[in-house]
C-alpha cells in the first residue's frame, strides 16, 4: 500500500496528514508513476488553505518525477521503468504513486536528475513562458524580478541574464542578496529596506524597467507598477502575500499606458505540442549550463507540513523537493 499527504479540511500546515493511499490501476491512456521526487510550490499552499478551491479531501502537489510503474490500455511510446516528469493543473502529486495521462508526461533526458525535474517542471516551465512567450526578452532590456532568490526567481534571473537582459532582483532578506547576484542579478534590492520605485529609477538612470515579474501580489503590486517605463508590462503571476488589491483601469493610463497580464502556465502548455516544445527548450537551457538548479531544501514527503511552514515563513532558498 502506498501513502500520500491528504488535506481533509482547509487550514494551516497542521491539516496535512500522511495516510495510506491506493491509486488503483491506471485507466486507458494513463500511466502509473512511482514518484522519486515531488516539487513544492506556493500553489500547494493555496490548495491547502482554500484560496484555490477543490473538493475535499485533496492530495496537494502539481509536479513530480519518477519511474513508470504500470501502463494503461492503449498507451504507446512509453515503457515500464522509463524516467518521466509532469506538471498538472489538478493537484495530487504528494503521493508515492499517481496515475497520470500519458499525453501530459515529459520524458527526462540524460543529465536531468529526478530531483532537478521535480524542481523544474512548474518553476522552470513558468520561467520559460514568462521570458520567451509572455514577453520575449531582448538583450539590453531592464527587468525587475520579485522573490529573486526563490525557486522561480533564480531561474528567471539566470535565464534573463543569458538572454542579455539587465536584471534588478528583489529579495526578502539581506542574507539572500549574494545568492541573487550569483544567479544573474545586476542589482539586488531588499524588500522593506530599499524604496523600490525610487531605487529602480536611480539604478536605471530614470529609464525604469520594461517588465516587472511579480509573484508576491498584494504587498508589491502598486510599487511594481511605479517601476515601469511608459508602455511597460506588469506580469502578476503569483500571490504569495495575497491577491493584488482591486485597481481601476485608469491607474494604468496614469502611469504611462501600462500593460497588465495575469498569466497561468497551464494556458501556455495547453496542448501536448506546446508542452513538449517548452520542455525541450527548458532542458536544453539546463544541459547547456545557462540554468543551474538550486535545490536548497529536501524533506521527506511525510514531513510536508514542515516544508509548508518553512516556505510560508520565507525560510527557504531556491527550490524545495519532497522525497517519497
Amino acid at each position: 500500500m502506498a501513502n500520500a499527504i491528504f488535506v481533509r479540511e482547509h487550514g494551516t500546515a497542521d491539516v496535512l496528514r500522511w495516510e495510506p493511499f491506493d491509486p488503483g490501476a491506471p485507466a486507458p491512456g494513463e500511466v502509473q508513476i512511482e514518484h522519486r521526487a515531488v516539487g513544492l510550490n506556493f500553489i500547494d499552499v493555496y490548495d491547502r488553505s482554500g484560496l484555490y478551491s477543490h473538493a475535499l479531501p485533496v492530495i496537494p502537489g502539481r509536479e513530480a518525477a519518477g519511474r513508470i510503474a504500470a501502463l494503461g490500455r492503449g498507451v504507446r511510446g512509453f515503457r515500464i521503468g522509463q524516467r518521466v516528469a509532469y506538471v498538472l493543473q489538478t493537484p495530487g502529486a504528494y503521493s508515492q504513486l499517481r496515475n497520470v495521462p500519458a499525453a501530459r508526461l515529459v520524458r527526462l533526458p540524460p543529465g536531468i536528475s529526478d530531483e532537478q525535474a521535480a524542481a523544474l517542471m512548474l518553476k522552470g516551465l513558468t520561467a520559460q513562458y514568462l521570458l520567451r512567450r509572455t514577453h520575449r526578452v531582448r538583450a539590453g532590456e531592464w527587468l525587475l524580478v520579485h522573490a529573486a532568490a526563490g525557486g522561480v526567481g533564480l531561474l528567471l534571473c539566470q535565464w534573463a541574464r543569458a538572454l542579455g537582459a539587465k536584471v534588478i532582483g528583489v529579495v526578502g532578506h539581506e542574507d539572500k542578496v549574494a545568492l541573487a547576484r550569483r544567479h544573474g542579478c545586476r542589482h539586488v534590492l531588499v524588500a522593506g529596506r530599499d524604496a523600490l520605485a525610487t531605487s529602480v529609477r536611480a539604478l536605471t538612470r530614470e529609464a525604469r524597467v520594461q517588465v516587472v515579474y511579480d509573484s508576491v501580489g498584494h504587498d508589491t503590486f502598486f510599487e511594481s507598477l511605479d517601476c515601469l517605463k511608459a508602455r511597460g508590462l506588469m506580469v502578476s503571476f503569483g500571490n504569495s502575500s495575497g491577491p493584488p488589491p482591486p485597481m481601476a483601469a485608469a491607474e494604468l493610463a496614469k502611469r504611462g499606458s501600462l500593460y497588465l497580464t495575469r498569466p497561468s502556465l497551464f494556458h501556455y502548455i495547453d496542448s501536448a505540442a506546446e508542452l513538449q516544445a517548452a520542455a525541450r527548450e527548458l532542458f536544453a537551457a539546463v544541459r547547456s549550463g545557462k540554468l543551474k538548479i538550486r535545490i536548497g531544501q529536501r524533506y521527506p514527503l511525510a514531513d510536508a507540513a514542515q516544508a509548508h511552514r518553512d516556505l510560508e515563513a520565507r525560510r527557504t532558498i531556491g527550490s524545495t523537493v519532497l522525497i517519497p
